[in-house]
Order: C-alpha cells, then structure tokens, then sequence
C-alpha cells in the first residue's frame, strides 16, 4: 500500500519546466538543424572568469567558504545590495531592510509564509509566473487570478473587485515574466496605494530589472519614507551574474519583516551557499560596465525578435522585454499540443500559455511564452523561420 501524500502537494500541477523537457526525451536532432530552447529563462554561459576566479580563490583559501554563515546573508553582501538599492531607487535602505535567499525563487516563498496562513489569498495578475502559483497550492494559499488587458497591465480597479476578508497581498512582477512588459511606475504606484489602504503588503518581483528598456527608475515606491509599511522587494542575481546554478535572491523588507523571514530561512536552509554569495558581492563591486553591456545585447535580442514577428502572418505579439516575449499563435490547435508538436516538426520548444494561468483559461490556448535572451540574434532569426514553416492547419477566426 503506498504511503499517503500530502495533499496540498499531491494536487499541485507539476513543474512545468520538468513536464516540457519530457517532450524532448527520446528524441535526437540533427546537427544543422539543433533544438531551439526557449522554455527557460536561463543564462546559458558561465559568469565572467573575473568572478569565477573570485569564487575559486574563496574555495580554495578561505575556510569560511565551507561553513554555515549568518541565516540573513553575508553582512557585506546585505550592505552592499542595500547600497546598490539606494542608488538605483533614490530610497534609505540599510542591511537591516535585506535578506539573501537561495534564489529568488526561496525568496517569494519566504515572504509568503510571513504574510499568510492556509485558507488566506493571495492575487495574482494573470498570465503568472507559474512557480508563484505552485508555492501558494503547496501553501494552502488561495491564489486569486487577476487577468490582465489586452496589453499585458494589470487594473488596480479589478485587483481592488478581488480584494476579501482573508486577502493578504497583491503580486506584481516586472519586467514581466511571462509577459516580457515593464510596468509603469505610476501603475505600480496605483497597486501600493491600494495595498496600504487596504492593509495588504505589496509583493514586486524585480528578478530581470537589470535589463529594462529604460534608463530611470524602475519605479518610485522606495523613494516614499514609508515604503516598508506596504512594499517587499524581491530580487534575483542569477540572470545578472550567470548565477542560476548558485541559488543567490534577496528581499528587501521592513527589519521588523525581515526578522520574520528570518524564521523562515533558518528552518529552510539555515544560510546561502557560500560561493554563491561571494561571486554576488564581487559582481556587485566589480561588473557595473559588464553588466551594462550584457543589457544592451539583450535589448538588441528583444529587437530582433519584434523584427522577426513582425514578419509572421498570424502571428501575434501581445509583449515583449527582459528576458520574454509572449505572442499568440495563428493555428486550429490548443497551445499546449502546439507546443508538444514543434518539438519534432520544428525542433522549437517553448511553453504554452496554458502553463501561466488557473485550469481551463482560454486565453492560454492562444498563447506562447518565448524565453528569447537564451538565444541570439541568428538563432532568433532561424526561429522565425521554423514558426513560418509550420504546417499546422490556421483556425478560422
């Protein structure tokens, strides 16, 4: 007889990262005509040897590199991110305010577990990240979709229709994932306003700031003294620094949050990986110009994916940025048997919209996510020839 599973899991959706892959296996592809991967978001090149010789050294001569360290994170990686926060938001944030997480991932569900207990909600704008609604169903938290406009923005109107009793944070993630799109910062205004007048905390996922299109502000909540009765902020320095396989995120909190999260944390993982936080404090003090540079190819990347869907009949792209495009496709087929059908037809995989959204939403059946920053600029032009050379039948409205 087996053993019983815990609900709340058992009846989470698998990841579906892991589902995807499934469709590869088995099959092989010819060498002039490679897989294309765009189910991921992942850097897919190492660090720059600057830093990877930083971590090597650490290994080698530091013993500390090998030991527990502190559950909040290094003291001079917090007090270095929180410098980096002040600069870049205008705000007075101090290492009292930050946590290190492994990953940004871990980072979410810390600061779920500070803010709701099973039977609470939690409102998500809809496409999602699917890895936010999956923690919520293991949590026992009910996720309550937001379904964004035709535009990819969520309506602070029909977050605040949502609002309940047991309602205890709105999520915003930007720039986008899936959508790609940067929120602006008077709409992420209008989500805080509406969080502290309602009591809610407001979760903003900032995992691929790194690589917006615009040169100011992401958005001005951390310029407010007040930001931390309402505001948490969350950030990932793995897309930044290659860092994906080192687990490296943070929070940024009230200190009265963090020691909170803190509990969480300790339990959890007891501290970050030691490499993995000193890689992030060397780029941190030493990869200013390379990062810039590793924006401006991604911006170029987004570029040339506008240009090449531009360039498909039927296709359609609802938005683009970061690391993401997301775009509706033109065929007589759910998105989720199109995308199993590219792999052999097409040698693409990428995910459906069905992945990004609750069981049975129609939308998703029309939409595509495209991780395109893990390819270049002639792999996303081979790209648009394979979606143009599928064979599919169109559907007819």
């Amino acid at each position: 007889m087996p053993l019983p599973l815990a609900p709340a899991l058992h009846n989470c959706t698998a990841s579906p990262i892991v589902e995807s892959r499934a469709w590869v296996k088995g099959l092989t592809f010819p060498a002039d005509r490679p897989l294309i991967n765009v189910s991921q978001a992942a850097p897919v090149a190492a660090p720059p040897e600057g830093l990877r010789q930083a971590m090597a050294e650490a290994i080698l001569t530091r013993t500390e590199a090998h030991l527990y360290g502190p559950v909040l994170g290094n003291d001079a990686l917090r007090e270095a991110l929180a410098a980096r926060v002040s600069r870049i938001y205008g705000a007075e944030v101090g290492a009292a305010n930050i946590a290190i997480t492994a990953g940004c991932n871990m980072a979410f569900c810390a600061t779920i577990a500070s803010l709701a207990s099973p039977g609470d909600e939690v409102i998500l704008p809809c496409p999602w990240y699917f890895n936010h609604a999956m923690w919520l169903d293991m949590a026992g938290i009910v996720t309550r979709p937001l379904e964004t406009g035709d535009d990819l923005l969520p309506d602070p109107e029909a977050a605040a229709a949502l609002i309940g009793p047991r309602t205890r944070a709105i999520v915003l993630v930007s720039p986008n994932n899936p959508g790609g799109v940067e929120y602006p910062p008077a709409l992420i205004a209008a989500f805080r306003d509406l969080c502290r007048a309602r009591g809610l905390a407001l979760i903003v996922d900032e995992t691929y700031r790194d690589f917006m299109a615009g040169d100011g502000r992401p958005h001005e909540l951390l310029a407010d003294p007040d930001w931390d009765d309402t505001v948490i902020q969350l950030y990932s320095f793995s897309k930044a620094y290659r860092l994906t396989g080192h687990r490296v995120g943070a929070i940024t909190a009230a200190p009265g949050h963090i020691s909170e999260i803190e509990k969480f944390l300790d339990t959890m993982v007891i501290c970050v990986s030691q490499p993995g936080q000193i890689g992030a404090l060397w780029g941190l003090e030493n990869l200013d110009a390379w990062l810039a540079g590793e924006r401006q190819e991604i911006l170029a990347r987004r570029a040339a994916l506008e240009a090449a869907m531009a360039g498909l009949p039927g296709w359609r792209l609802r938005g683009t940025g970061a690391y993401f495009a997301y775009i509706e496709h033109p065929f007589d087929m759910g998105a989720a048997d199109l995308c199993r059908a590219m792999v052999p037809e097409a040698g693409v995989l990428a995910l459906p919209g069905t992945f990004f959204g609750p069981a049975g939403r129609a939308r998703g059946d029309r939409e595509l996510r495209i991780a395109f920053a893990n390819i270049d600029r002639d792999g996303i032009g081979e790209l648009a020839r394979r979606l143009a050379g599928l064979p599919f039948p169109l559907a007819t409205t």
